[in-house]
């Protein structure tokens, strides 16, 4: 597996895992409940979702080579790029009118 496909796998799994919280109401996509998610669950799935994804690319950066040290800079940017590809599951969510 080359760097450019590594690189691609960790955005789809970003952007898959930055909106499951929004998609469904079971916890973490497994457990089901009864009652619906809130905002405060759902975000706090995001939080747990984000570490998954940057474990997951933490091992294939590893598989691949040598890891490199990262800052807080790494951090906060990348957060903020979850943050953003969670965009379409909120207004989905909470945004977008359903009809029932």
């Amino acid at each position: 597996m080359n760097h450019s496909f590594s690189v691609w796998l960790v955005l789809i799994a970003a952007l898959l895992a930055a909106n499951l919280p929004f998609i469904n109401e079971r916890w973490l996509a497994v457990i089901p409940r009864g009652l619906p998610k809130t905002l405060g669950m759902r975000l706090a799935e995001m939080v747990l979702l984000y570490f998954a994804v940057g474990a997951f690319g933490l091992a294939l950066e590893q598989r691949a080579g040598q890891i490199a040290p990262q800052g807080w800079e790494f951090y906060a940017t990348t957060g903020a790029l979850f943050i953003t590809l969670a965009f379409p599951g909120f207004v989905y969510r909470y945004l977008y009118r359903h009809r029932g």
